[in-house]
């Protein structure tokens, strides 16, 4: 596994992550020595959805609004249904992940977490997965979806579900460990 010793990951979430999203690629992250924060629209804590009802709750690193896409070498983006709902109708979450993906920087969504990609408008002719039921938004938004455990586009790294955790994390440690990709 790559050392990601000096490397500073965001994970961009609000309320309503899919629990297993967010501290799976967390845990991972760490035990690759990253270090990771927690970046959201407010402050203080969050809930995470567990399956079918709600989860823990976990503290916010960073207040969007405070935190800025330089300061960080990779973004990741976990899903639920709540979550990416709610940020791809923020106009400082679509900038934010747009910055990432401009600079070519590492960036890692599972799930429901393409939805916010959909809305930077930069992923028409990119390869990508997600949930299936996401798969004609995608499409219409000009990516190329297919239905693998987990997708890696010069950098992007997408999974469907929490079922494809394992290969979704190893994948992500490797991109950020690349660096930045042209």
């Amino acid at each position: 596994m790559a050392s990601l010793n000096n490397r500073k990951v965001a994970i961009l979430t609000e309320e309503g992550f899919e629990q297993v999203e967010l501290t799976s690629p967390k845990e991972a992250l760490l035990e690759a020595g990253a270090t990771v924060h927690i970046i959201s629209p407010k402050g203080g804590k969050i809930k995470a959805w567990n399956h079918t009802d709600w989860g823990i709750e976990i503290d916010v690193d960073v207040e969007l609004s405070n935190a800025s896409p330089d300061d960080y070498d990779a973004l990741v983006l976990p899903g639920g249904v709540l979550n990416p709902d709610k940020l791809r109708t923020n106009k400082d979450a679509v900038a934010f992940a747009s910055a990432f993906l401009d600079e070519g920087k590492p960036v890692a969504a599972i799930c429901h977490g393409p939805q916010l990609l959909i809305e930077t408008g930069l992923i028409n002719g990119r390869k990508l997965t997600s949930f299936p039921s996401l798969q004609t938004d995608l499409k219409n938004a000009g990516a190329d979806w297919v239905d693998e455990e987990v997708v890696v586009d010069n950098g992007l790294v997408t999974s469907r579900k929490p079922d494809d955790l394992d290969a979704f994390n190893r994948k992500t440690i490797e991109e950020i460990g690349e660096g930045i990709h042209d």
